[in-house]
């Protein structure tokens, strides 16, 4: 009776953990991002394409040929350019019904700061991270590759982002 009942608790285990379909998994000691996630066969993926910050002005987005005249002065600084790059992954997410906590992966790619002497500003950008990831309204993170590179498709841009949801 003991091994029928074992051998039930291990299967009823096994169906559990096969039946999550998405698992994310914590660094150890846990940190701001994950050390990694899977996905299951069973689960839809959804990849946005690269996000851009918008304008801290919205009436500046108004045309592309108003755009191709902001400044980086028109967009912030890292921690507003991420802010409000994850805000435009948070509204496309919603669009196609995912939420931030159904993120799993984002790749990030920061453009050296010309007010932080051509570095990236890592720190910003985590700021920013931080208003998504890790709160009361989202207590979940992600795995995330962060990158610096020479320069992004504006040169008022900061930050780039890229996202993987899955559900």
């Amino acid at each position: 009776m003991r091994r029928v009942l074992t051998a039930a608790i291990v299967l009823a285990s096994l169906a559990t953990v096969a039946s999550a379909q998405v698992m994310k998994f914590p660094n150890t000691p846990p940190g701001l991002i994950l050390q990694g996630a899977s996905v299951g066969s069973k689960s839809t993926l959804l990849f946005l394409s690269g996000q851009l910050a918008s304008p801290i002005d919205p009436a500046k987005a108004a045309s592309p040929a108003a755009m191709a005249t902001l400044t980086m002065a028109d967009f912030g600084d890292t921690k507003t350019q991420t802010i409000s790059t994850l805000a435009k992954i948070k509204a496309a997410l919603a669009a196609h019904g995912y939420t931030m906590a159904d993120v799993v992966k984002l790749t990030v790619f920061v453009a050296g700061d010309p007010a932080k002497g051509g570095k990236m500003d890592f720190a910003g950008m985590n700021e920013g991270f931080k208003t998504f990831f890790g709160t009361t309204d989202n207590p979940t993170t992600v795995a995330r590759s962060t990158v610096q590179v020479a320069a992004l498709a504006g040169p008022a841009y900061l930050v780039e982002i890229e996202a993987t949801a899955a559900k």
